[in-house]
């Protein structure tokens, strides 16, 4: 009863710290998405130029695109002729930060932290894009690697069979319907209530569902970790710290989690005694990696590129997490999470106007087959 106690408590500190972040940049994404059509990213990609790799970047920090939406936007860009450095360096700075994901980190680490986790994603993906333009796949290998594949159907015995001939020039894995409900941006003029209703519709609709488990997953565990982690462990992490990076990388590169619902997470390592680089490395690799995003890299951009792509996450970020455990060597890691005692009463109201929402998400699928049972029920008495 102690440890659920203790748990409640730690979920509800958590939550308090997050939900008034969250949900206001909720709504500035909801905006942002108004305001900004996909022609605009599409078309200022250019090819093979470091340029073009640093707008596929900045163009990827503050997009409020959802997890669902990152890969069928990154093709929808590749597609368009953005060179492969472009298509990569977008791929890995749009997961790792957005609009919601800055303010909350702002709301649990500070502004210095946030700082430092937002140009350490850019330097990431930038030198990631680079080193796909000069030493990843060029286009002419990608297209050895697609085969035209030809279907022929033969007349029957009765010679009344009918020939079909088909040619297919892209892998299955890049034959994605463009209707995507994330990749699509608003581009018709609308009056400003309209663009207002339209961006809460978005923010608390789309987006909003589409990050709900991860959050509850995210807030869920950890609260859990901040408490499960004996006082023991938390000292070997912080005397041995290259044995929590090590573990925090074998779970971070294969998990899917978003930017937001990572948060929680790492800010319950550190109040359980792991190192802020440790945290920091979840923060950066988790939401840039995980094996549907690797098997899509490997099948569109190539398999040297997709060593190109785990690598600079990987040693990125580990670099930049042993940067960060040197610039914090004389603090308090526990003093890094902003959690405070006296919770304000903003934070407390949006903290359950964001659990409505969650939970709403989360029993929406149940209620649906109750109605549609009670529905069929009723047209059969």
């Amino acid at each position: 009863m102690e440890y659920l106690t203790l748990f409640l408590n730690a979920l509800v500190d958590l939550s308090n710290a997050m939900a008034p972040y969250i949900l206001f940049g909720l709504i500035f994404a909801g905006i942002l998405h108004e305001l900004v059509p996909d022609t605009i990213v599409k078309n200022h990609l250019g090819k093979d130029s470091v340029w073009s790799v640093i707008k596929a970047t900045i163009f990827g920090i503050p997009l409020p695109v959802c997890s669902c939406g990152v890969i069928p936007l990154a093709i929808s860009i590749k597609k368009s002729g953005a060179s492969n450095g472009s298509t990569l360096s977008f791929l890995i700075s749009t997961p790792i930060t957005g609009v919601d994901s800055i303010l909350a980190t702002y709301g649990i680490f500070g502004w210095a932290f946030t700082i430092y986790r937002v140009i350490t994603s850019i330097i990431i993906s930038i030198i990631s894009g680079i080193l796909a333009n000069f030493y990843g796949e060029k286009e002419e290998e990608l297209v050895k690697e697609v085969k035209p594949v030809f279907s022929i159907t033969r007349p029957t015995v009765s010679g009344q069979g009918v020939m079909s001939f088909s040619v297919s020039q892209a892998p299955k894995a890049l034959v994605i319907e463009e209707k995507d409900c994330c990749s699509s941006l608003s581009v018709e003029k609308k009056s400003f209530t309209n663009l207002i209703q339209d961006a809460f519709i978005y923010a608390f609709g789309k987006l909003l569902s589409d990050i709900a488990l991860p959050l509850l997953v995210g807030l869920t565990l950890g609260a859990f970790i901040a408490i499960a982690i004996p006082e023991n462990l938390s000292i070997l992490l912080l005397e041995y710290s290259w044995l929590s990076y090590i573990i925090v990388i074998v779970i971070a590169v294969p998990m899917y989690v978003c930017a937001t619902a990572s948060l929680p997470i790492a800010a319950g390592l550190i109040l359980a005694g792991v190192t802020p680089g440790a945290a920091f490395v979840f923060l950066s690799a988790g939401p840039a990696t995980n094996t549907v995003t690797i098997g899509v890299v490997k099948k569109m951009l190539g398999t040297r590129t997709l060593y190109i792509y785990l690598g600079t996450i990987i040693i990125g970020s580990v670099l930049f997490g042993f940067g960060l455990d040197y610039i914090l060597s004389g603090v308090d890691v526990k003093d890094l999470v902003h959690i405070h005692e006296e919770v304000s009463l903003i934070a407390m109201i949006s903290s359950v106007v964001l659990w409505t929402f969650v939970l709403y998400y989360m029993l929406k699928p149940y209620l649906n087959k109750k109605d549609e049972s009670d529905g069929e029920s009723c047209c059969s008495s």
